[in-house]
Order: structure tokens, then sequence, then C-alpha cells
């Protein structure tokens, strides 16, 4: 029951075969699938970046930079798999988000590979997460450097068939912003620098074994050029590369691509981003090497932003009478 709980794990999760390797000693988690919609149509290139709460996701030293409340939520079908559904809710210096993994009538295999019974799969995580700039103290409010910090607490728990275990996680983060530039006509802005430490401690604990989160570094870089372009990049200590661009012609519509790499796998991303008077809707499509794509859309609302005015006559401007 153990292998068919591993091989039903990884290709719920789609990750690489090299995750085998760990068996027994690694978890393969909910947690392993890259969150948000707008950071993965720039492949997931979010941990230097502090835009609305999915700054919990990816850096929650981000949370120390919000202006106000912000909620989002998104669904997809993750690979064609199972539904994967992510909901967040977000204010300066603090963030909580559910993640939500569930798939049924899935065939069952023994060690030998004999049919069993079809297996269920669930899993449900919730994130607790912190943002703190020092200057808001004003015992140090006179650091030279612009930066925050932050941390994640992580609760997950997965039923597999007959098979359940509940685990913890904590991640710190750290995001430092820089001056704006140029570079003769060239406008360099929003530059930023994050990393984030995944699974300092934690596991995940079965019936009759445990296994640990994987650890791991991340560092991100980005900076917007001439005000419109948004280039951002990601790596991981354990091998992983993200990058991406989001175009923004006008203040209200982004355009993205990206892409991510994994050990033994390349997908491309894309997405798509409307803002209409605090209403955000992105969507995000990530292709995977032997799985079908899958296509992600979300729901933010910046309540900072929030105009329901100015919405109801955006919306009588498109009737015809």
């Amino acid at each position: 029951m153990k292998r068919s709980f591993l091989l039903l794990s990884l290709a719920l999760l789609a990750v690489g075969l090299a995750g085998a390797s760990a068996a027994g000693q690694t978890a393969v988690s909910l947690l392993d699938i890259e969150p948000g919609v707008r950071a993965l149509g720039v492949g997931g290139a979010a941990v230097s970046l502090a835009d609305g709460p999915e700054a919990l996701y990816y850096n929650s030293a981000g949370l120390a930079e919000i202006a106000g409340v912000g909620f989002t939520s998104s669904y997809t079908s993750h690979l064609g798999l199972a539904g994967y559904s992510a909901i967040g809710l977000a204010s300066r210096n603090w963030g909580v988000g559910f993640l939500m993994l569930n798939s049924g009538n899935i065939p069952g295999y023994n060690a030998d590979g004999t049919s069993t019974d079809t297996l269920a799969y669930g899993s449900t995580a919730v994130l607790l997460g912190f943002g703190i700039d020092p200057k808001q103290f004003p015992f140090i409010s006179s650091l030279p450097l612009d930066f925050r910090i932050g941390g994640r607490f992580k609760y997950l728990s997965v039923a597999n068939g007959n098979t359940s275990g509940t685990g913890f996680g904590l991640d710190l983060g750290y995001r430092m912003g820089f001056p704006d530039m140029r570079l003769g006509p060239l406008t360099i802005a929003d530059v930023g620098f994050g990393a984030t430490a995944t699974n300092i401690i934690g596991a995940l604990s079965y019936e009759d074994h445990q296994e640990s989160l994987r650890m791991d570094l991340r560092f991100g870089i980005s900076a917007r050029l001439a005000r419109m372009v948004l280039v951002t990049t990601d790596v991981e200590l354990g091998g992983s590369l993200h990058f991406g661009a989001e175009y923004s012609p006008i203040p209200m519509l982004a355009v993205r691509v990206g892409m991510l790499t994994e050990p033994g796998a390349t997908s491309l991303t894309a997405g798509l981003g409307v803002k209409v008077e605090g209403f955000v809707i992105d969507y995000a499509f990530v292709s995977h090497p032997v799985l079908p794509a899958s296509h992600r859309v979300s729901l933010t609302i910046d309540f900072a932003g929030l105009n329901l005015g100015g919405l109801a006559s955006r919306l009588r401007g498109l009737l015809p009478f």
C-alpha cells in the first residue's frame, strides 16, 4: 500500500521522478504545487515581488508592504488529475490562506501490480503568515537598508484511501527594495531582492512512519523597465529555475509569459490580468511535458482600491441602451 500511496502522490503533484529517490524520507505534498495565478503567469518567479495577497504564498516578508486588505481565490483542474483551489486573505503585516487538492476514482495497485479498490486523495493546508518592516519600530527607524522580514506557519493534512497523516512546516522570508535608477533613457523601478527558507522545521506524520518536508532556499530579483515591463527570476537550491515577464501597457491590463524548470522537466507559462475598480481577474496557463496543461483562474479584491460606483458606471457604459 505504501508504494501505491507514493505513486499516486507523485502523479497528482506532478513532481519529477527524482523525487521518488527520497521515498520514505522526504514527503511529497500539496505544498509542492506552485500556488497563485498572477505569479504562475510569470513562471512562479515571485519571491522578490510584494503585490497583494499572493505575497503570502511566495514570500511572507512582502506582507509588510500590502496597503489595505486584499482577498484572492482561485481554482484549477490540476493537470487534469485533481481539483486544486486556493483562498487567501491578507492585510499589512499578516495573511491567512487555505489550499485544497482533491481527486477521486483513482485506480489502486498493490506492490506487485495487482489492482485494488479505487482510491480517493485529499489534502488541505492552512497558511498563517506575517511580515514586519523594522522601520515601523521607533528604536530602529534609522536603518540604512530598506528591507522586510517575515514568517509562515503551515499546517497540512492528507488523506489517501485509508491512509491519513498530518504535519506542519515553518518558512522564513526576506525582501529588500532598492531606489529607482536610470540607464540612459531607460528607467528601472521597483527593483527588489527576495529570499526564502522553506520548511526549516516540519514533517508529515502517518500512522506507521514520518516523512520530512523538503527544505530549500530560494532567491529572486525583479525590476520594472520603462514603467511598463516587469522582469523577474527565481532560483532554488533544489535545482529549479523560474523566469518571467509582465507587460502592462495600461494600468488595468497585464500580459504575462514565463518558464518554470525543474530537474527533468520544463514548463512554459502564460497569463493575463485585468483590473477594474479594485477587482482583479487573473488567468494562467501552464504546460507540462507529459500530462495535460493546466488553466488557472483567480478573482482578487483589493479593498483599498474598491470603487463599486466606478464599476457600476463602467458596466452601464457597456450596455447598448
